[in-house]
């Protein structure tokens, strides 16, 4: 039975021992998905009737509308941590 290959090791791989990395970036995206969650937890910004958008009370369309910015948030986030990382992966190339 053949021996398994067996690589040289340096020591630990890049990046070993450091704590997670914040960068601006990765700080505007964090806010871009806690902004919804704050908007929603904070009930009585929105817990009211008036004023109505074509018969719908305030509370619903309120948080329909949300559900539409917490997708552009989200989209937002997703580019810059995806951005980030091409970035980061360039750099550790060269």
């Amino acid at each position: 039975m053949p021996e398994p290959a067996v690589t040289p090791h340096s020591g630990p791989g890049p990046g070993f021992g450091r704590g997670p990395v914040v960068t601006p970036s990765r700080v505007v995206a964090g806010l871009c998905l806690l902004a919804p969650f704050v908007a929603m937890l904070w009930v009585g910004s929105y817990a009211k009737v008036e004023p109505t958008l074509a018969g719908i009370p305030f509370f619903y369309w309120y948080q329909m509308l949300w559900v539409l910015i917490s997708t552009a948030l989200t989209a937002v986030a997703y580019q810059l941590v995806r951005r980030e990382q091409r970035a980061r992966k360039q750099g550790g190339a060269r």
